[in-house]
């Protein structure tokens, strides 16, 4: 044995120990030039797919504010033939639309959308409902909940 460390307890040994020295601290920045292209690339579809979402969202909020009015219609003719009409008007050029009226409007809306609930269907009745009393229909509701949802505002009025 080392005659320096004779005589000495283990804890003041331990006393005579060096401290490790610390590792340099890691860098948190991207230590290659592709990490930080992916970076940006990255960024900048997440910024592409939000102005995205967000000017989708906007150009649907008719929509959002149409199937509101629908629940509240409670499957009323009349509420439902002005609230498909003023939709229309929004989603589609005004000059086309507003002077559309019986089966010309029942026509533009089974051509607006992939459906046919309006000239043969329960839609029927819009083209008078204004004028004369109809009784509710739970069918005209969801036909023209379906319209709302799925109409193309690409489809020629």
């Amino acid at each position: 044995m080392n005659q320096e460390f004779d005589g000495l307890d283990l804890v003041e040994l331990i006393d005579l120990l060096e401290e490790v020295p610390e590792p340099p601290p890691v860098a948190m920045t991207p230590q290659t030039s592709g990490w930080i292209v992916l970076g940006l690339v990255l960024l900048a579809a997440i910024v592409v797919f939000a102005r995205w979402f967000w000017r989708r969202w906007r150009a649907t909020a008719y929509r959002r504010a149409a199937l509101r009015e629908l629940q509240l219609a409670e499957y009323d003719p009349v509420q439902i033939a002005s609230i498909l009409r003023r939709t229309a008007l929004v989603a589609f050029p005004r000059p086309e639309i507003a002077s559309l009226a019986g089966e010309e409007w029942l026509a533009f809306l089974d051509r607006s959308y992939p459906g046919s609930a309006f000239l043969t269907g329960p839609g029927r009745v819009l083209a008078t409902a204004p004028y004369r009393g109809v009784a509710p229909s739970i069918d005209l509701a969801r036909a023209a909940t379906d319209w709302v949802r799925r109409h193309d505002p690409a489809a020629k009025p």
